[in-house]
C-alpha cells in the first residue's frame, strides 16, 4: 500500500511537471499571485499605533514589484533589474509596511540562476551584491539584515544551480533512456527481419527442386514461406504499433512480445524449412517474467537464424534449463561449426547485448563433443541477482 502511494504521488508529480511545461504563462501567473499573495500580509496585518497606516499608493507600489515576474522565463534579468528598480521606489516613495522577505528578488534570482548562461548570472550577482546594501542601508543600516539578506540571497542562488543540475540530469538520463530503448528496437527489428528472410530464402531455394521432385512437399514449402512472412508483419507491425505516438488504428494492435510459449511454433516453422529440430526442457519448468521470457524467445530465434543461414546443419535442438535463480537456453546443431578467426556477426552481438540488458550473459562456440556449433546464453529470474550483474558488468 504505501509503495503504491509512493507511484501515485510519483505519477502525480510527473503530470504536474508535464503540464507546468505545456503551460508556462499560467504557472508564471500562479507564482506572481503567489508572491502577491504573501507580500500583501503585511497590509492586512494590524498595525502598531506607532507606525503609519498601510495606504493604497504603498499596496500599488507592491503590485508594481510583483508584475515582473510574469515575464521571469523571457527575460530573466530584465525581470531582477525592473525589480530592484520598482523596490527602490518603494523605499524611496512612501512609509509602507516592510517585508520579513524580499520575495520578488528571490525568485528573480533563482530563476536567473535556473536558466541563465554563465555571463548573466554573473552580473545578476554583482547586481545583487550592489543592491543589497543599499536597501538595507536604507531600510535599517543593521549588520544583522546585511547578513541575513546576502545568506537568502546566496540560498536562492544555489538553490537555481541546484535544480538546473538536476534539470540536467534529467535530460542526459531521458536521452539515455531513448537510446537503450533505440537499441532495443533495433534488436527486435533485426531478430525478426532476420529469422524470417532466412526462413524464407531456405524455403523459396528448395520449392523449385521440390516442384519437380515432390509436388506435396513444394506445397509445404511455399505455405511455410507465406505463414512465415504473415508471422513477420504481424510481429513487425506489432513493434510499428508500439512506437506510435497518435491512437493505434485497430489493424495494428498493441500485443505483448513473444515469450517461451512461443518456442514450440518458432521450432515448427523452422522445421518446416528442411531442418530437423528438436525442443525441451530440463529443471522444473515455470513461469517466466514476460521481459525475461520475451528476452528467451529472441535468443533462441537469433540462434535459429544461425543455424538456417549458415551452419549447413541437418539437426538442431532448443533446450531451456530452469535452475533456482536462472534460466539457461541452448541451441546446438551438427552444422560445420564456428569458422576460424571470426567471433560471430552482428546478430551473436545483439544475442550477447541482449543477455547483459537482462543481466546475464551469453557465449558461443563449439558443441559438446567438439563439433558443430552452440549457443548458451544464462539469465538471472530473481530482480537483486539481474541488478547486482548489471551493476558488476
Amino acid at each position: 500500500m504505501g509503495a503504491g502511494r509512493i507511484r501515485g504521488v510519483g505519477e502525480l508529480r510527473a503530470r504536474g511537471t508535464a503540464w507546468g511545461a505545456a503551460n508556462p504563462w499560467v504557472v508564471d501567473i500562479g507564482i506572481a499571485l503567489l508572491v502577491q499573495a504573501a507580500m500583501t500580509m503585511p497590509f492586512v496585518v494590524p498595525r502598531a499605533p506607532d507606525l503609519p497606516p498601510a495606504t493604497w499608493q504603498a499596496y500599488g507600489l507592491t503590485t508594481l514589484t510583483v508584475v515582473p515576474l510574469v515575464w521571469r522565463r523571457r527575460a530573466p534579468l530584465a525581470v531582477l533589474c525592473a525589480i530592484v528598480a520598482t523596490s527602490g521606489l518603494y523605499r524611496l516613495a512612501g512609509e509602507g509596511p516592510g517585508q520579513p522577505l524580499p520575495y520578488t528578488g528571490l525568485v528573480g534570482l533563482y530563476t536567473i540562476a535556473v536558466l541563465s548562461p554563465a555571463r548573466k548570472r554573473l552580473a545578476a550577482g554583482l547586481l545583487v551584491a550592489a543592491a543589497v546594501p543599499v536597501s538595507v542601508w536604507l531600510n535599517s543600516r543593521s549588520m544583522r539584515e546585511l547578513t541575513f539578506s546576502l545568506f537568502v540571497f546566496g540560498a536562492a542562488y544555489v538553490f537555481g544551480r541546484l535544480t538546473d543540475a538536476r534539470q540536467r540530469a534529467h535530460r542526459v538520463e531521458a536521452e539515455q533512456a531513448a537510446a537503450r530503448e533505440r537499441a532495443r528496437i533495433a534488436r527486435e527489428m533485426h531478430d525478426i527481419l532476420s529469422h524470417a528472410v532466412s526462413l524464407m530464402i531456405v524455403q523459396a531455394e528448395a520449392g523449385p527442386v521440390a516442384v519437380r521432385s515432390a509436388p506435396e512437399r513444394a506445397e509445404a514449402a511455399f505455405d511455410a514461406i507465406s505463414e512465415t512472412g504473415r508471422d513477420a508483419m504481424v510481429q513487425l507491425r506489432r513493434m510499428l504499433g508500439v512506437l506510435r505516438e497518435d491512437e493505434l488504428a485497430p489493424e495494428a494492435p498493441r500485443g505483448p512480445q513473444p515469450g517461451v510459449g512461443e518456442l514450440p511454433e518458432l521450432v515448427r516453422r523452422v522445421r518446416a524449412g528442411g531442418l530437423d529440430v528438436r525442443y525441451g526442457t530440463a529443471g522444473t519448468v515455470r513461469p517466466l517474467p514476460a521481459a525475461t521470457g520475451a528476452a528467451v524467445f529472441r535468443i533462441a530465434q537469433e540462434g535459429l537464424t544461425n543455424v538456417v543461414r549458415h551452419a549447413r546443419a541437418s539437426s538442431a535442438s532448443v533446450l531451456l534449463v530452469y535452475g533456482e535463480d536462472e534460466v539457461e537456453v541452448r541451441v546446438t546443431d551438427d552444422g560445420q561449426g564456428p569458422r576460424p578467426g571470426r567471433s560471430g556477426g552482428h546478430g551473436l552481438v545483439g544475442v550477447r547485448e541482449r543477455a547483459a540488458a537482462h543481466g546475464g550473459s551469453a557465449r558461443s562456440g563449439p558443441g559438446p563433443d567438439g563439433t558443430g556449433f552452440e549457443l548458451r546464453a544464462v539469465l538471472p529470474l530473481t530482480p537483486a541477482r539481474a541488478a547486482r550483474e548489471v551493476g558488476t558488468a
